[in-house]
């Protein structure tokens, strides 16, 4: 039986979500139904992606009998009251990076979820990429001996784009790139906390971060470096050294389609979309969804690749950089 879909919000994201499950088998994922906040919004998109149902405000998709899970596209600062919502109303959730503005909310979404006895993951979709998963086997192989190295960049110029340089809209580097960063290098220490984090880093007059360079520190003097920028365009690049050999990911550090091996390149190509995307190697959220499914069908609330104590992790060190450069959201405050 196909996983029926929910899609919240008829955005970019949202298109191109949709867009990457149209490559999946139609006998495992299919949409049912979209909300926006104008009902003509959603039913445009319905029309664009073939959608049996479109809804004009999320409570409706909530309410909806059809729904196996509900894919949240809507911008951050709108994911904690978007996720309780589905979740009290019994629906699993997929939520997109970052799970929520800082790690008290985290926690109350994650509370929530297990309140309501619901799965629901943070859509970290560079984690389900075959690249990714490979790199994680020779780690865990021990391929390259002892890590002793985490290097990564995520810049790109996007000053120009009203969300990433409004506070009330969730913008700033750390949040919206840099989150790339600090996942892989954490998923390289597999899940560990890092002893020490050290960022400094330059702010808009927005208040938002514009640059941010992170340093952290974890067990057994083992580190990880990464900057992020929106106003940067920078490698979008990243390495791992090993006292025995090293991997590195020579482009689109976030979606990657390639590593290099001790110098030998892999490549991993990917399903071509049957309509526009509106960023870069969409249809690799064909893999997180599918692990969604996978999940479901085991019966497990949370995915072992990207766990509920992940994704509080990550909130938590996403504050700390956010503390130590100065951004201060207003939810912060809440």
């Amino acid at each position: 039986m196909a996983t029926r879909w929910g899609i919240c919000s008829a955005g970019k994201i949202s298109n191109d979500f949709t867009v990457a499950l149209k490559s999946l088998p139609p006998e495992d994922h299919q949409v049912a139904a979209v909300a926006a906040r104008k009902l003509e919004d959603a039913q445009e998109f319905a029309k664009k992606h073939s959608i049996p149902q479109a809804y004009g405000n999320y409570e409706e998709l909530a309410r909806d009998p059809n729904i196996d899970v509900v894919y949240v596209g809507v911008i951050h600062p709108c994911h904690l009251k978007a996720c309780l919502l589905f979740m009290n109303a019994k629906k699993n959730v997929l939520c997109e990076k970052p799970l929520a503005m800082n790690a008290k909310e985290v926690k109350e979404i994650l509370a929530c979820a297990t309140r309501n006895d619901v799965f629901l993951m943070e859509a970290v979709w560079t984690r389900f990429f075959p690249a990714s998963v490979e790199i994680r086997r020779l780690l865990e192989e021990g391929e390259l001996g002892e890590v002793k190295m985490v290097r990564s960049d995520f810049g790109v110029p996007v000053m120009h784009v009203p969300r990433s340089m409004s506070k009330e809209l969730g913008g700033g580097a750390m949040l919206d790139l840099g989150v790339y960063c600090l996942q892989f290098s954490i998923m390289v220490y597999g899940g560990e906390k890092p002893q020490s984090i050290q960022a400094t880093g330059v702010c808009a007059e927005t208040g938002v971060d514009e640059t941010v360079v992170v340093t952290l520190k974890f067990s057994n003097d083992r580190m990880a470096v990464f900057t992020c920028s929106s106003g940067l365009q920078l490698y979008n690049d990243a390495n791992i050294v090993g006292t025995r050999g090293n991997i590195r990911i020579p482009a689109h550090m976030w979606c990657p389609t390639s590593i290099e091996v001790n110098g030998k390149e892999s490549h991993y190509t990917l399903p071509e979309p049957s309509l526009p995307l509106n960023f870069i190697n969409s249809t690799g959220m064909r893999y997180e969804a599918e692990e969604v499914r996978q999940c479901l069908l085991k019966g497990l609330k949370e995915s072992p690749v990207i766990s509920h104590a992940d994704s509080l992790l990550l909130a938590e060190v996403e504050d700390e950089v956010r503390r130590q450069v100065g951004v201060v959201y207003s939810q912060d405050h809440s």
